[in-house]
């Protein structure tokens, strides 16, 4: 029903700043809470930042609160995660997630619908 496609990851330097965008087909995108998860190699998949439907309460891990900001724009059915003061830790493969209960925190398990990723390297 919904296909999730993320752009805007790169190579950059510690310090640089990336926006990743998750662009949402079909008609129910504000239907949706959205968030951000990433892998990096040999590690498990976290959570990120989440977003409610309306926009109006955010969610952030720890390790990137103060760091990364989470937006959406129904208008455009597109989620953005702000990525600046990268740190070469916050290197992975960054995944666009959907949920149709509307919580800003997600778990992994309760994702409805994934992104194909998109990788962000951040050199020393």
């Amino acid at each position: 029903q919904v296909q999730l496609v993320e752009s805007g990851g790169g190579l950059v330097q510690a310090g640089d700043s990336l926006r990743l965008s998750c662009a949402a087909s079909g008609r129910t995108f504000s239907n949706l809470a959205m968030g951000w998860f990433r892998q990096a190699p040999g590690k498990g998949r976290e959570f990120v930042a989440g977003i409610n439907r309306s926009g109006g309460s955010t969610d952030y891990a720890d390790s990137v609160k103060g760091r990364f900001t989470i937006s959406r724009d129904n208008a455009k059915n597109t989620v953005y995660l702000q990525m600046n003061s990268l740190k070469p830790e916050d290197t992975a493969v960054y995944y666009c997630a959907g949920r149709y209960r509307d919580s800003s925190y997600f778990i992994w398990s309760l994702v409805n619908y994934w992104g194909q990723g998109t990788q962000v390297t951040v050199s020393s």
